[in-house]
This record gives structure tokens, C-alpha cells and sequence, in this order.
């Protein structure tokens, strides 16, 4: 009887397990979601001014805690294992600084963009990343895909800067270098 006991205490905590993580899930995706949904709205306004996308960028960044950065770097790490051997820690060092510290740029950014953004393109590129989002054969545990977006984002419209940085290392010894003021990987433009 004390074994029946144990495997019943066993499956609950399985299960609450279980719906433990369909939960974060779910939240981690409906983050993303508002998140894509608030700058979608602006898009309706006359202009969009790249200070209402940094305000809403900030808004979010805030909820980003050190556990979530954890959460993101661990699964860097993971991703990273199937990458070459000879690029995997340059790889991850490119994704902690494309999206990781890209939270506390954008937090501590005191800028004023008070240029105007393309609606089109900048419309286009919110339902780019909800496309790629939906597409995924897997729901993210973490906060991985807001903090993508955020990244994408806030280096796309408004520092006006392409997502990976000149010294990128790419498999296939490729790497990004600006010549000319163009950033560039041999014959790719990222």
C-alpha cells in the first residue's frame, strides 16, 4: 500500500510538473504575443516615433529578470552544442551579445529617436518575427523569443544597425566586417 502511495504522490507531482511548464509556456508566449501586439498598434498612429518604440521596448526589458537571462544563456548553451566545435564559443558569445546584454542596452538607452519610423517595413518585420514565432515546432520555456524580438527590434529601427555585429564568426569561416561603412560577410550582407 505505501508503494501505491508513492507512485500516486509521484504522478502529481509529474503532473503539476507537467502543467507547471504548459503554464510558463503559455505565459512566455503571451508576453511575446502583447509584445508584438502593442507595437503592431502603434503602426495605426500618424508616425511612429522611435521613442514610443524604445518606451515599449523598456516597458518589457523590465520584466526581464537575471533568472530569465540564465534561463536564455542556458539555452545558448544548449543550441550551441550542435555548432562546430571550433566556432561553438564564439557563437555563443555572439548570441549572449546580440540578445542577452541588448536587455540592459536598451534599459540604460537614454537616447532621443524622435526620427520617424517606416510604418510598412517596421509593420512587416513585427509580423516577420509572430510568423517565425508560430512556425516553431516547439513553445519556448523562456523568455528567449521576447527578448529576440526586442533585440531585433530595437537594433533594426532604431539604433539602424544590422543584427550581428562586425566581427561575427559564422561556420564556413565567415565573418562579418564593415568595409565602406557596409557591413559585410564576404559576398552576404547581414
Amino acid at each position: 500500500m505505501k508503494i501505491h502511495y508513492a507512485v500516486i504522490a509521484f504522478v502529481k507531482m509529474q503532473v503539476f510538473h507537467l502543467d507547471f511548464n504548459i503554464n510558463r509556456s503559455f505565459i512566455m508566449d503571451n508576453e511575446f504575443l502583447e509584445l508584438c501586439d502593442e507595437l503592431l498598434k502603434i503602426t495605426y498612429e500618424e508616425k511612429i516615433s522611435g521613442n514610443s518604440v524604445l518606451e515599449i521596448l523598456k516597458n518589457y526589458c523590465s520584466t526581464i529578470s537575471v533568472f530569465d537571462m540564465m534561463a536564455v544563456s542556458a539555452v545558448i548553451i544548449e543550441e550551441n552544442k550542435y555548432v562546430q566545435a571550433s566556432y561553438r564559443e564564439d557563437s555563443q558569445k555572439s548570441y549572449v551579445e546580440t540578445f542577452i546584454l541588448r536587455v540592459k542596452e536598451i534599459l540604460a538607452d537614454n537616447n532621443d529617436y524622435g526620427k520617424s519610423i517606416d510604418k510598412e517595413e517596421f509593420a512587416d518585420a513585427i509580423k516577420t518575427l509572430m510568423s517565425n514565432h508560430e512556425n516553431q515546432t516547439e513553445k519556448s520555456k523562456t523568455k528567449f523569443p521576447l527578448i529576440g524580438c526586442m533585440a531585433s527590434i530595437y537594433t533594426t529601427f532604431l539604433l539602424e544597425e544590422p543584427i550581428h555585429k562586425v566581427g561575427t564568426l559564422f561556420p564556413g569561416s565567415l565573418k562579418v566586417e564593415e568595409k565602406d561603412g557596409k557591413r559585410l560577410s564576404n559576398k552576404y550582407f547581414f
